[in-house]
């Protein structure tokens, strides 16, 4: 058997399929679409469960796949096993009720021993012990011997390996190939045999047969479509095929393998602690690549906090091995060059890439030392109360918020003879899976919300017409209620309309949707909101406001021309926007996310840093000088191959059909497009920055106004400033110096005011001087004065510190029935011990409050002006305290 590389097996899959007629689609992002049920893909079918389900049409009946999957729970054995990881590549051949048993198993040995070139001998097929029909295959079609094919039956608790059900839903039997690795590979027991848990006989191959429907209690019926969905790890694969010892080995791992162990210096199975970071690095570094690629930032929760987590073991166990400075850029650097021949995006997408690893890795550093700070006084109190063991809750607490792992918590520990209650720390490690899971929707099969919307036939279909129009003629094909399907809706009703063709455009990338009025005769249903549904399904949401409204009435459909209109003004100026984005900040700018109405765009993009007023402003300037130009807007519809040619950009992670739409405003902006927009750029108007800010880790946000909202915008602003002038006394084209003589003037009169607080101050407190005593050879000042501010009482102890000449000053005020003290030493008084922040420590707790601050200088608070006495004669006892 010839030893082909990753990238050749995906390819050669892939081609294998196309060859038996089956349309090859790109995997789909790690991020789930509508299905509430994953916080990531983690399986090859995990995407296509519409299809599976019938919610969807599949653009063919027979699909393949490469799917990268990513699955965390077991994550805490990465590294210590040669066989876990957290990402990997799922190959996959689907039939949605088109072929089935016959032609997926032929094809699953036809695929292994004529184009892998696999020895049939080695090959040992294995099926749910109750599927005679699998069985015949096996043995007349495809002329396995009886004896090679193993069985696998229920367990004393119903469940089998071979047979795949996941609650209520579509399920059935499954049947795997495995692969004799060999002696060298087994465990030595005369009994090995498939099924063994040593590496002798591995699975390459799961074939399942989707044949029932189970009500999730044990009973099943035949479905009227079956399916087949097949799932195969590449990296497995590989192992058999390069014949390596693990994952770990394989031609791409192997590089970045031998990378982990070029920057840190190390050498793989020398030092089996060393092995397990190799492998963590080595694993962490593909999932985190991956991620980041599909749009997934570092945050604190959901998939953001899986990513966080990988890097940080990732950055950590970098440490262990002695890697100095931030090094998992680099790294990607090998997994993309490794992985781009599957994977495109991840070469066009590297810079963020590296971007957002660096990043992360700097707050990693961060973390580290403010959880060590947290730790040490966990560890001071553990001392004083003479326990020897940290609380699950604290143990947790550096874990959960300050993402501190526990392993590293419990070494340090260890070292001071203490150790963590891993009792209590798993027992709240339950408590928020707990409450995560209890948060989650209630979904039905899919993981979506259970709605009125699943129960829609399955053929229906919504065509979208209104690029040309905004009125147009139609039939109901369904109606509903915001419960249940209905046949008619009355005057009154809220509901759902759903026809063969509509000018209504339903929310979608970023845009708005239209509102309007469906009218039948005398009928008329106020549309309030357009939405997508599952199957190109198209819902307009509403009330009916007049008359009655049947499943199949003629109806004439009213797009509210003006909202139309200025959602595309809005859309056309956020093409302008991200293209000036790009020249004057740089390519790297990539949407994130845009919310487009009529009344203003907002536009999410990446980028690192606040922009500054003058990009601000030169951004500003390019749109507004494209829309003076009056630039003709064009949209053509060609494939996907075509509009790439354009230079046509493209929204990642978004899946395109095989015709898209480009919108093109001269030469300046090429984008793919569903959206409405402006037939020329001046009709646009004007275009006005309002707002640019951070909203999450290397995406900024900018809100805008176009057409008339720019005018009224201005409108507002001319008015504030009238309203502005009206009130300082002047007009307009005079207020600027007006403020700055008003703002010079009270600058003045504050700083008179401060020096009358001053006085007054000293002068209530009156010579003090005589009040002076020396401690320990230290000069002491410690007075009372009344109705003294927290500001004026600092000038009073500056004064007298600078009159005292060495010494230390303490003073106390009651102002308003509450109390405030000052603490200041000079250097000499400090180098022979005076400390004037553990001094306001001392005393506070006279006055009910407390405080503290810098050796040469700290205030603080109190509720109780009586204590004011003993306060100031405490301070003496302080300070010989620290005198020695």
């Amino acid at each position: 058997m010839k030893k082909y590389g990753v990238n050749e097996l995906r390819r050669m899959y892939l081609e294998f399929f196309e060859s038996k007629d089956h349309l090859a689609m790109k995997s789909f992002s790690l991020v789930p679409h509508n299905d509430n049920s994953l916080l990531l893909i983690n399986a090859g079918m995990a995407p296509l469960k519409p299809y599976f389900t019938g919610q969807e049409i599949p653009p063919k009946r027979r699909v393949t796949t490469c799917q990268k999957c990513i699955r965390t729970g077991d994550i805490e054995n990465v590294g210590k096993t040669a066989r876990h990881l957290t990402f990997f590549e799922m190959l996959g051949n689907f039939s949605f009720g088109d072929y089935f048993k016959h032609e997926a198993i032929a094809w699953s040995w036809e695929f292994l021993t004529k184009v892998v070139g696999m020895e049939p001998e080695r090959l040992y097929p294995s099926i749910y012990g109750e599927d005679e029909e699998a069985f015949e295959i096996w043995t007349k079609e495809i002329g396995v011997p009886a004896e090679k094919i193993t069985r696998f039956y229920r367990d004393e608790n119903g469940e089998c390996d071979n047979f795949w059900e996941h609650g209520a839903g579509p399920c059935g039997p499954c049947s795997e190939i495995y692969y004799d690795r060999g002696e060298k590979y087994g465990c030595g027991s005369p009994d090995c045999k498939v099924g063994c848990e040593c590496d002798r006989f591995m699975e390459v191959w799961n074939n399942v047969f989707t044949q029932f429907n189970g009500d999730g209690h044990g009973h099943y019926e035949e479905l009227a479509n079956k399916n087949i969905d097949t799932g195969m790890g590449l990296e497995r694969l590989a192992v058999v095929v390069q014949d390596v010892g693990s994952v770990f080995d394989i031609d791409t791992m192997k590089a970045i393998r031998d990378k982990v162990c070029a920057i840190s210096g190390k050498a793989y199975q020398v030092d089996a602690m060393d092995d397990v970071s190799i492998r963590l690095i080595t694993d962490h570094i593909r999932s985190t690549t991956f991620m980041i690629s599909d749009g997934i930032m570092p945050s604190n929760e959901g998939r953001g906090y899986v990513l966080r987590r990988l890097i940080r073991r990732a950055a950590r166990h970098g440490r262990l091995l002695g890697i100095n400075g931030k090094f998992l850029a680099d790294l990607s650097a090998t997994v993309i060059a490794e992985s781009k021949d599957g994977y495109p995006e991840l070469e066009e997408k590297k810079e963020f890439i590296f971007k957002v690893l660096s990043q992360e890795e700097e707050k990693f550093d961060k973390t580290i030392d403010q959880g060590l700070s947290i730790l040490s006084e966990m560890q001071e109190e553990l001392k004083k109360t003479g326990a020897k063991v940290l609380s699950g809750e604290n143990a947790f607490k550096l874990y959960d918020t300050y993402g501190f792992p526990m392993d590293l918590t419990q070494e340090i520990l260890e070292e001071q003879g203490f150790t963590i209650d891993e009792e209590g720390f798993q027992k709240c490690m339950d408590e928020q899976r707990n409450k995560a899971r209890s948060a989650r929707k209630e979904t039905n099969y899919m993981g979506a919300d259970a709605t009125v919307y699943d129960e829609i036939d399955t053929a229906i279909t919504s065509e979208f017409v209104g690029y040309d129009r905004l009125t147009h003629t139609s039939k109901i094909s369904v109606l509903t209620t915001e419960t249940e399907l209905t046949e008619a809706l009355s005057d009154g009703d809220k509901g759902t309309i759903i026809v063969d063709e509509t000018p209504f455009y339903a929310t979608m990338g970023g845009q708005n949707a239209d509102t309007g009025v469906i009218r039948a005769g005398e009928s008329e249903f106020k549309v309030e909101d357009t939405i997508h549904l599952r199957g190109g399904r198209i819902g307009h949401v509403g009330t009916v406001t007049k008359g009655m409204f049947k499943v199949g009435d003629s109806v004439e459909l009213s797009v509210d021309a003006e909202k139309r209109a200025l959602i595309g003004r809005n859309h056309s100026a956020t093409h302008l926007l991200q293209r000036a984005l790009r020249e004057v900040l740089g390519s790297h700018v990539e949407q994130h996310g845009s919310d487009v109405n009529e009344d203003r765009l907002r536009f999410d993009f990446s980028h690192f840093a606040a922009m500054t007023p003058e990009e601000i402003a030169q951004v500003e300037k390019i749109v507004n000088a494209k829309i003076a130009e009056a630039i003709p807007v064009v949209t053509e519809v060609m494939s996907l191959e075509e509009a790439k040619k354009t230079g046509a950009m493209a929204l990642f992670g978004e899946k395109y059909g095989d015709k898209v739409r480009v919108v093109k405003m001269g030469d300046f902006s090429i984008e793919l497009c569903g959206g409405t927009h402006v037939a020329n750029t001046g009709s646009i108007g004007a275009f006005k920055i309002i707002s640019e800010s951070g909203v999450a880790a290397g995406v900024r946000r900018i809100e805008a106004l176009t057409s008339k909202a720019v005018f009224e915008y201005y409108d507002k602003l001319e008015e504030t400033i009238n309203e502005a002038a009206k009130i300082a006394k002047t007009n307009p084209a005079g207020l600027v110096e007006k403020l700055e003589h008003l703002v010079a003037e009270m600058k003045e009169l504050q700083s008179e005011n401060e020096s009358l607080k001053s006085k007054v101050a000293k002068d209530a407190l009156g010579d003090v001087m005589n009040q002076v005593v020396e401690v320990n050879g230290v000069k002491l000042l410690a007075a009372s004065v009344s109705g003294v501010d927290m500001n004026g009482l600092r000038d009073l102890g500056d004064q007298l510190k600078e009159k005292l000449g060495e010494g230390v000053v303490v003073l106390a005020s009651d102002l308003e029935g509450k109390v405030n003290l000052v603490a200041m030493a000079t250097d000499d008084a400090m180098k022979k011990g005076a400390h004037a922040g553990n001094l306001i420590k001392a005393i506070a707790g006279k006055v009910g409050g407390g405080g503290g601050g810098r050796p040469n200088m700290a205030q603080a608070g109190g509720k109780n002006p009586a204590g004011i006495p003993d306060a100031i004669a405490e301070a003496k006892a302080a300070l010989e305290g620290q005198i020695k």
